[in-house]
């Protein structure tokens, strides 16, 4: 399936169009770090 959809990919490549801006995606990357490392594990 990977194969597949590598194959379809490559013929027919479309740009990939992102839907946050890189501060909204940072952001959520900070929450979660610091939801992991307050978890007490």
């Amino acid at each position: 399936d990977i194969r597949t959809w590598l194959t379809d990919w490559n013929e027919h490549p479309r740009p990939f169009i992102w839907t946050k801006t890189a501060d909204e995606i940072l952001d959520k990357v900070a929450h979660y770090c610091r939801r992991i490392s307050d978890s007490g594990h």
